[in-house]
């Protein structure tokens, strides 16, 4: 019976050691990160028969296993992935903001500087002084446009850095745990660290994209992200990458590769840091810089078109200011062609009514034989295009013109009509008596039907035969309906000053002048026109100087400042609502927190508890020992 306490001592002893090892390894990692409690369970010895009765044999250590919870750990891994993707929102939408409060100021400033520069050539239209004031203040508008471009253009090259090392690192989780996987898969999943180590890359994987973890029979873990990616399986690690955009070579795209095998993935939907990120440089970032091109394209074509009514100190009729809308250097980036395209087509934007444009992105597809639809990608209608000529119209506020080649069905090009021109935008006009302050006065006749306009083209000479001033004034009677169109010069009297004569469509050259005719009357159209010229005369810029409260954008809706100020208003709507939902992810994750720290966390006050139960158990376990041999002792006594 003696042997028998010894023996019952002896597991005892050894039980009390295994818990006390753990309970001291639990309390030594309680500040380990990714540590994940463990509890020794012990089993009763079979019993043995003595005569007719059975009597306990001790204890042994039956398993040591870690307090894992999978639901909580997968809980954990949805906030953190929440939390991730929120902050990395709010830092990015901040960013922007600031760049849009404090340095994007000098854009409305400079703008408010340029209409103050016109107020006072106002004054005094034929002072060279407030006329190189008046260049001076473009420039600076032009300027502060190319500046708040350029802070856009930094944007985009520091998120697309953020892009690239985030897969970086997420193909180095992606190696580790494939390397973890294979040693798992040795120790049937049974070594503790290695699962801990598994569980912590796997929830800091989760803070770059949305993860799914698929345990394995082996002991591994095969592990996708956003839902569509197989990134690890079993021992085999996939690979992420960056490419070129398509068709916007700067616009990284996320690649997936396995193997000899690449595919592209829409990163937009794997939530985490790097969702966050694309979809910030997507939703945001570029629809700004497009919103800024509108903004430049509005100032561009507004005081171009306002010059080119009135007539500078040289007596002509006034040059541009800024860089034409439709310059080359101005339709950069407007046309962008897949890569995965057949056909040969090259295509380029003419911008035809900026008060038409939208701001938006579009898609263009071809489908055979005949079918041109554009789509916007903001609202997502789709337009019908007609091809006239070389021309596809009908889109809002442009034309897409095909310069060479042909479509192959299903072709796809995207469409932006305001890319490139914030960058672009530049002062033209270098001679200050180029400035147009006075006006050309072109009366329309009362019994107009209102479908005809007419634009001064050009003063080819001042010194023509009956050339229109103050007191002999032209009448021009048009007529759009006869074939070929015509018109009859009248003088300021009535009288004919010759037949009726002939003219080819839109421009009409006559009397020492040029104009150019838009007309879909039925009937004859008259107007009456005043080319005198008066160093004095302000009228134009007057005239140029009201277009600071003209709605000039988005179909008439919107002035040119507020264009640039809604833009600074979205953003910051955009960063305030991040800032909310930052707060909501935070406290999910920290509900999820709380509740895997209380199953998997170490509680010091609990293991210093049984720290001390287990060594009371050691204590009294080694205590049967010495009384086993105390009872041998007795007994060896007695025999002798």
């Amino acid at each position: 019976m003696s042997l028998d306490l010894m023996n019952i001592a002896r597991t005892g002893v050894l039980a009390s050691q295994s818990q006390l090892a753990i309970t001291s390894n639990n309390i030594a990692n309680a500040n380990t990160a990714g540590y994940n409690r463990q509890v020794v369970s012990q089993s009763t010895l079979d019993s043995q028969r003595v005569g007719n009765d059975f009597y306990g044999a001790g204890t042994y250590v039956s398993d040591v296993k870690r307090v894992y919870n999978d639901y909580a750990a997968r809980e954990l891994r949805i906030g953190s992935t929440a939390v991730s993707e929120s902050q990395t929102t709010f830092t990015k939408m901040s960013e922007l903001d600031q760049l849009f409060s404090q340095l994007g100021k000098a854009v409305p400033q400079g703008l408010n500087d340029f209409f103050a520069s016109m107020n006072a050539l106002a004054d005094i239209p034929d002072d060279i002084g407030m006329r190189d004031s008046f260049l001076t203040s473009a420039k600076q508008l032009a300027s502060s446009v190319n500046q708040m471009q350029s802070h856009l253009d930094g944007q985009m090259t520091q998120t697309n850095d953020q892009i690239s090392a985030v897969t970086d690192r997420i193909n180095e989780i992606s190696t580790e745990l494939g390397n973890i996987n294979r040693e798992l898969m040795k120790s049937q999943g049974q070594d503790m660290q290695l699962l801990d180590k598994q569980d912590a890359l796997i929830l800091e994987l989760s803070e770059y994209g949305s993860v799914n973890v698929v345990p394995l029979e082996s002991g591994a873990k095969s592990v996708m992200l956003g839902g569509s990616v197989m990134l690890v399986s079993g021992e085999m690690s996939m690979q992420l990458g960056t490419s070129q955009g398509d068709p916007y070579p700067n616009e990284l795209q996320i690649t997936a590769q396995s193997g000899g095998q690449s595919m592209t993935i829409d990163a937009s939907k794997m939530g985490g840091q790097l969702g966050a990120l694309v979809n910030y440089r997507d939703d945001t970032l570029i629809p700004s810089q497009m919103e800024l091109g509108q903004f430049a394209l509005g100032i561009s074509d507004a005081f171009n078109q306002a010059q080119a009514q009135g007539i500078d100190l040289n007596g002509q009729v006034g040059a541009n200011i800024f860089t034409d809308i439709n310059d080359p250097a101005m339709q950069i980036g407007r046309v962008g062609a897949l890569s995965t395209n057949t056909g040969t087509a090259a295509l380029s934007v003419n911008i035809d009514s900026v008060g038409d444009l939208t701001g938006s992105s579009y898609e263009l597809k071809f489908i055979a034989p005949a079918t041109y639809e554009l789509k916007d990608s903001v609202s997502g209608n789709v337009t019908p295009l007609t091809l006239n000529g070389n021309k596809l119209e009908g889109a809002d506020g442009f034309s897409i013109n095909i310069n060479a080649g042909t479509m192959a069905s299903g072709d796809t090009f995207e469409i932006r009509p305001t890319a490139g021109a914030a960058s672009s935008l530049s002062v033209a006009m270098t001679d200050p008596k180029g400035i147009a302050a006075a006006s050309a006065k072109i009366t329309a006749d009362v019994s107009n039907s209102g479908n005809t306009e007419v634009k001064l083209v050009s003063i080819d000479d001042r010194n023509a035969a009956n050339f229109p001033i103050k007191g002999a004034e032209l009448t021009f009677e048009i007529d759009p309906s006869a074939t070929p169109p015509t018109y009859e010069v009248f003088d300021v009297d009535g009288t004919s000053l010759g037949a009726a004569a002939p003219y080819t469509p839109p421009s009409i050259s006559s009397h020492g002048f040029t104009i150019e005719v838009d007309s879909t009357a039925a009937s004859k159209e008259r107007f009456t026109f005043d080319l005198s010229f008066a160093e004095g005369d302000n009228s134009n810029m007057v005239n140029m100087a009201k277009l600071n409260e003209a709605k000039l954008m988005n179909g008439g809706k919107t002035t040119l400042s507020d264009v640039f100020e809604d833009t600074t208003l979205s953003v910051g709507s955009k960063a305030k609502s991040a800032e909310i939902s930052v707060g909501s992810a935070e406290a999910i994750y920290n509900q999820a927190y709380t509740r895997i720290q209380s199953v998997s966390g170490v509680n010091l006050d609990e293991e210093a508890a049984n720290l001390m139960r287990f060594q009371q158990s050691y204590q009294a376990s080694a205590r049967i020992m010495t009384t086993a041999n105390e009872i041998f002792n007795t007994l060896f006594s007695s025999l002798r």
